[in-house]
């Protein structure tokens, strides 16, 4: 599972810094994911400790539920949405929208100041 050509060529594309995502770190993941539920959502804060900084969602709406995301390792998100991994090297600042047809990637600075 390496994705890190994927990765630089997206950024490329976006003009946005590479910033790896190492796969033994979390991500933040909301559970409809799994079930297929499109568009998929991505933004990216600064990473942490154990985790990459990346939250994750499907669909239109974003919870505020405090169980909506729960936390994945990177490795796994091949079987959960592997659609995704290609985007994990946007630096923090970055989100991204994605279905099977569509891509849109943008920075939102605002994800820098919480």
């Amino acid at each position: 599972m390496d994705y890190s050509n994927q990765q630089k060529e997206i950024c490329e594309k976006y003009q946005i810094a590479f910033h790896e995502a190492p796969a033994n770190l979390k991500v933040g993941i909301s559970l409809n994911v799994k079930e297929g539920v499109l568009p998929i959502n991505g933004l990216r804060h600064q990473p942490e400790g154990d985790t990459s900084g990346w939250y994750i969602w499907a669909g239109e709406e974003f919870s505020e539920d405090p169980d909506f995301f729960v936390p994945l390792h990177i490795e796994h998100l091949e079987s959960w949405c592997p659609i995704v991994l290609k985007f994990l090297g946007l630096s923090p600042g970055s989100r991204f929208l994605v279905t099977p047809n569509f891509e849109d990637v943008w920075q939102d600075e605002a994800l820098l100041n919480t």
